[in-house]
């Protein structure tokens, strides 16, 4: 089913947390090195990625960062808790099926990169499947003297034989793409291999390919990811490949498709010119033929269907279909230019379309109502669609939906969890009650601690929810160490989710954990993202301080012992929770963060985000400059403690941007800390020890700080 629209689903600013140890790892590719404005910027210096002056002050940082934070008895328990908790033998294998057998990408201490691996259903279904190594990334990185991640996999149907393996030096967004045998289970000489850049290789055949990379000057686009996408023909140069369409250079991301659906066969180009607004093509021999639907419209195809989930109104059929919807016609008709749609769901002032997922003969909804999921099934047939309860689903918690095999059967995987419930898969036939298959270990005592739901009032009057974890007994006289997460872009919803490091590191001590659901967000759908776009980007940050303050007015915590945290563009709000907010909080943890406003569109991926931000190079800076903590910080004003954590192999978003707002507050004499990792990409870390690193500095820091002992 091909769903490429909103720069192809994989671009988005993830909320992931910054990494951990210092380690030896290639370059970066960043753009440009050197701020253009270095005339005026005396942390200019601090862009070049991999220069020697800078990195020597990011070893001198991590050092004081380290000897102040990793010192202690605690600091080591809890690194080593949190590293069994990720290496842990019982961690739930997520599985993907591929032909007849069971994938799974897997890391513990003995394999720190990974192990692809494959088991059948029936193995799978045992406490202790039996487990068949396909690649083993830790011996591959050792022959080859390479630091390689994992990035993913996609394997030709219908034989499943030959498959098209992305590999990244050190986490980077940045990968190679080799071909791999998996009946010799062996690389394959010679075969399709695309060189380290942003892009990839999609199959059509088993000697033709899509391939859309760095073809060289010019053919990146101003974001730097691909604007070219070719046919390429097994045995060929790459520079033989055909052009099968050209983007714009300002366009976001160029890439193709085929959809290999038995009896649905098509090729799909994807035209993203920006986060929300992208073109769909059919692509028939040399000829594309524009699906017109609007480019806002999350656009996809499945056998007979096309589906449009609106985020803004849209008039076709003679009716308007509001933002929000989801609505289907036959696809065939669409292109004869018949605009007859079925409505399959509708928003409501409480709910949204979270996601859906087809089977074979239904398509299942995901729902958030109030930002808790409920999940019902549908079945396609002239006019309305038949709508039926999800059997079985849990009534509370985070459910997420995947299809086992959606050409063979109407089988899902059903994953459940919540804040303190270990997380389950089970296996479900549509109609029937789900089998568990696994569950997650219990890693903390949740015995102590309860789940609820809040809702603050922002200072437009918005109703903005949060959840809460605390303790059942907890004494409402304000002297609680409490986190609040946050995230607030790109339209991405945070719900209930068990963590084992955030429960051992922070609830099982005694603290309170809280999640704001503000608005940038998905969970009331496109109208609460849209709400605090470009110049209304305030409102986010505002949401955010009306959920702090509901907790210090709620007696749970107070200033002195109320922490933030936040990543990407979550660390954007901390950033600005920290320069706009410095009285409420205690102290402050700034993840991979965007910090610099008026640079951030030149820096790697950045020119992408101007959807969500605005233009710096235009009259937006106007507003812009009003959320961009670089330059809001005060020299004169009194500000929380904070640490600033990010990766040198973050080619998505600039270090430089922690770095140079880490710096500026250090000369002006402020209370900061710094940490950069040298791999892990903007996840920041490439695996499970730089992972438990970076979580026990950020729980230690915060605790040394709120906990008041």
């Amino acid at each position: 089913m091909p769903k490429l629209s909103h720069a192809c689903q994989t671009l988005l600013i993830s909320a992931g947390l910054a990494a951990a140890s210092l380690a030896g790892a290639a370059p970066a590719k960043e753009s440009p090195a050197v701020s253009a404005d270095a005339s005026t910027d005396p942390y200019a210096w601090l862009e070049d990625v991999t220069g020697e002056r800078p990195l020597a002050w990011v070893r001198e940082q991590n050092a004081k960062s380290e000897g102040e934070l990793t010192t202690s008895p605690q600091f080591r328990q809890l690194e080593s808790d949190i590293r069994g908790i990720l290496d842990s033998d019982a961690k739930i294998p997520g599985v993907e099926k591929i032909g007849e057998y069971y994938y799974n990408f897997w890391k513990d201490k003995q394999h720190e990169r990974g192990l692809w691996r494959r088991t059948t259903l029936a193995e799978y279904r045992k406490d202790k499947p039996q487990w068949e190594t396909v690649i083993d990334l830790d011996a591959l990185n050792k022959a080859e003297n390479e630091n390689w991640v994992w990035h993913g996999v996609d394997c030709l149907r219908p034989d499943y034989t030959r498959c098209l393996i992305a590999l990244s030096r050190g986490g980077a967004d940045a990968d190679v793409t080799r071909e791999f045998d998996l009946s010799t289970r062996s690389w394959v000489k010679d075969g399709f291999f695309r060189d380290e850049a942003k892009g990839a290789l999609g199959w059509i055949d088993r000697d033709t390919v899509y391939v859309y990379t760095d073809f060289g000057a010019g053919s990146m686009t101003s974001s730097g990811y691909p604007r070219i996408v070719k046919e390429w023909k097994r045995g060929t140069p790459i520079g033989q490949a055909r052009v099968v369409y050209e983007g714009k250079p300002d366009d976001m991301y160029i890439a193709a498709l085929r959809d290999h659906t038995p009896g649905f066969e098509r090729d799909f180009v994807s035209r993203t010119i920006a986060f929300y607004n992208d073109e769909l093509y059919l692509r028939a021999g040399d000829k594309l033929a524009k699906i017109d639907a609007p480019n806002s419209a999350n656009k996809s195809v499945h056998r007979d269907w096309l589906l449009l989930e609106l985020r803004e109104p849209y008039e076709a059929g003679g009716r308007t279909w509001p933002a929000g919807s989801l609505i289907a016609t036959k696809f065939d008709d669409f292109m004869a230019g018949k605009r007859e749609f079925t409505a399959l769901f509708a928003p409501t002032e409480r709910t949204s379309l979270s996601g859906y997922t087809w089977t074979k003969t239904h398509l299942v909804l995901n729902v958030l109502d109030d930002v808790k999921n409920r999940l019902s099934v549908l079945t396609p047939g002239a006019g309305e669609w038949k709508h039926s309860e999800f059997t079985g689903a849990p009534s509370f918690g985070t459910l997420v939906v995947a299809p086992v095999d959606p050409d063979e059967s109407d089988a899902v995987w059903l994953t459940a969890t919540d804040y303190l419930t270990p997380t389950t898969l089970s296996l479900a036939q549509i109609g029937t009650k789900p089998e568990v298959l696994k569950t997650m270990p219990v890693f903390f005592d949740a015995s102590k601690n309860v789940i609820e739901q809040h809702f603050a009032t922002s200072k437009d009057g918005t109703r903005v929810p949060y959840f809460m974890v605390r303790p059942k007994g907890l004494a409402l006289d304000g002297t609680a160490p409490t986190l609040l997460y946050g995230y607030g872009g790109f339209e991405i919803s945070l719900t209930p989710a068990y963590s084992g490091s955030v429960g051992k590191g922070w609830l099982e001590k005694g603290g309170v954990y809280a999640v704001a659901n503000i608005r940038g967000g998905g969970e009331y759908g496109p109208r609460w993202h849209q709400a605090a776009l470009k110049a209304n980007r305030h409102k986010a940050y505002e949401d955010f301080a009306a959920v702090a303050q509901d907790l210090i007015a709620r007696k749970v915590t107070s200033t002195p012992h109320l922490g933030i945290q936040g990543g990407s563009n979550g660390g954007l709000l901390t950033g600005n929770m920290l320069t706009q907010y410095p009285d409420l909080f205690g102290a402050v943890v700034v993840q991979v963060p965007l910090l610099d406003m008026k640079r951030y569109s030149h820096l790697l991926a950045g020119a992408s985000w101007m959807a969500e931000y605005g233009d710096p190079d235009t009259a937006d800076w106007d507003y812009i400059r009003s959320f961009s903590p670089y330059h809001l910080f005060d020299a004169k004003r009194t500000y929380p403690p904070v640490i600033f954590m990010t990766s040198t192999r973050d080619d998505r978003v600039h270090p430089g941007h922690a770095r140079k707002m880490a710096a500026k507050m250090l000369e002006a004499g402020k209370d900061v800390r710094y940490y950069e990792n040298i791999e892990g990409g903007h996840g920041g870390s490439a695996n499970n020890a730089q992972a438990a690193h970076m979580s026990a500095l950020a729980f230690t820091f915060l605790w040394n700080e709120l906990s008041g002992k």
